[in-house]
């Protein structure tokens, strides 16, 4: 399901990246800057999304690893790639979807994070995601000015 997401989300900030690069070309709406924000807003949102399925994916599939068969207790992503005085005393695993996490946990309480890389798709997620919202935002108050300069007149 997290693919799927992710793979409709990758296409959507495609068709609106392209939508957005195409107020470059002659016989672009009007107002131009109003299609361009709107675009560039959609665009990113779509990216952050994008962002945000590949990891939620990743967590969903160490998630689905444990208990899958023979040595899958404990989780497989917190064993593999990490070197034996680390794993020693691993008794079980925390798994976050909001924020993306996959924490194991040890014996005397103490925790590591299996997959360092969820904590750049968080900040990059959530960045895409702010700038979306206030180019979003943005495009409302430039309306709401147009509006009132135009009542003023």
């Amino acid at each position: 399901m997290g693919l799927a997401l992710f793979l409709v989300c990758a296409v959507a900030a495609l068709i609106s990246a392209v939508r957005a690069a195409a107020m470059g070309l002659p016989g672009r709406p009007q107002p131009w800057r109003d299609h361009l924000l709107r675009r560039a807003a959609a665009t990113l949102g779509w990216a952050a999304g994008t962002v945000y399925a590949l990891g939620l994916a990743g967590v969903a599939w160490s998630e689905a690893e444990v208990g899958d068969g023979a040595d899958s207790v404990p989780a497989p992503a917190c064993r593999m790639g990490f070197d034996p005085e680390t794993i020693e005393g691993l008794t079980h695993h925390r798994a976050s979807y909001l924020p993306l996490r996959f924490d194991c946990v040890r014996e005397d309480g103490s925790v590591y994070v299996s997959d360092p890389d969820l904590v750049w798709l968080n900040w990059t997620s959530a960045g895409l995601a702010l700038t979306a919202a206030l180019l979003f935002l943005g495009m409302h108050y430039r309306t709401e000015l147009r509006a009132r300069r135009a009542a003023v007149r």
